[in-house]
This record gives structure tokens, C-alpha cells and sequence, in this order.
């Protein structure tokens, strides 16, 4: 849940990126998340993934030992997992309570919109 409303806020995911490759598995181990990165991001990631974990996105039904096939030529990302288990995962999903649940950042999880749409809160 690191994309605009998970967030809150789209954080940078250079932690997560610099574990991998701390742990030694840079070149082995791909990121996938709603979250977003900065230039500083090394190794095989995919971000600003929509819809959001927190909104009901596949990102949000991923387990566990589950297959993610990448594929940097054809610019896709498939969940090797049968549409039967999808749907019987989505059924069983509940959506996530807001990180916060007052103030700006609560005002700002109700109005943005998602990452394919800017992450704005205002459109005018």
C-alpha cells in the first residue's frame, strides 16, 4: 500500500530497492509497487503500478510464492495466477482502513486520484 491514498502520499521506494541490493539480490529479484521511485533507483523495478493495492488493484491480491511474469519488450506485467484464485481473492479482499483518518492528509487520501491520472487532488 504505497501508492497515492496507501500512502499516503506515494513515497519513494529507495529503501526497499536498496535492501534488495544489500542483501545481494540485485540482479535477481525485481520491485513491483504502487509506490513511485527518483533517479536514484537502481536494478529492475516497476512503479506507479494501477490501479493501487489500496483501491483494489492486483498489486493489493499478490501472495505469497505467486508468479509475476515482467516483460520489459512488450511493456506487460502478468500475475500467473488463474482467473478462478483472482476472483475468489478478490471476494475475500477488504479494503485496507486509511493510514490517517483526519486532518490534511486525510483530506488529500479522499480527493487524489491515481498515479495513471496525475495523483491530483484538483483538476482546475
Amino acid at each position: 500500500n504505497s501508492g497515492p491514498k496507501g500512502g499516503p502520499g506515494m513515497p519513494e521506494m529507495l529503501k526497499p530497492t536498496a535492501a534488495i541490493y544489500g542483501a545481494g539480490l540485485g540482479a535477481s529479484v525485481a520491485l513491483i509497487t504502487d509506490g513511485r521511485f527518483s533517479g536514484g533507483t537502481h536494478g529492475f523495478v516497476v512503479g506507479h503500478i494501477t490501479p493501487e493495492a489500496v483501491e483494489g488493484g492486483n498489486i493489493g491480491i499478490i501472495q505469497d510464492n505467486d508468479i509475476i511474469e515482467i516483460s520489459a519488450t512488450t511493456n506487460t506485467i502478468n500475475l500467473m495466477v488463474s482467473d478462478e484464485d483472482i476472483a475468489k481473492r478478490r471476494a475475500a479482499w477488504i479494503k485496507p482502513e486509511p493510514v490517517v483518518k483526519s486532518g490534511v492528509l486525510y483530506k488529500y487520501y479522499k480527493l487524489v486520484k491515481n498515479a495513471t491520472e496525475g495523483c491530483v487532488t484538483d483538476e482546475d
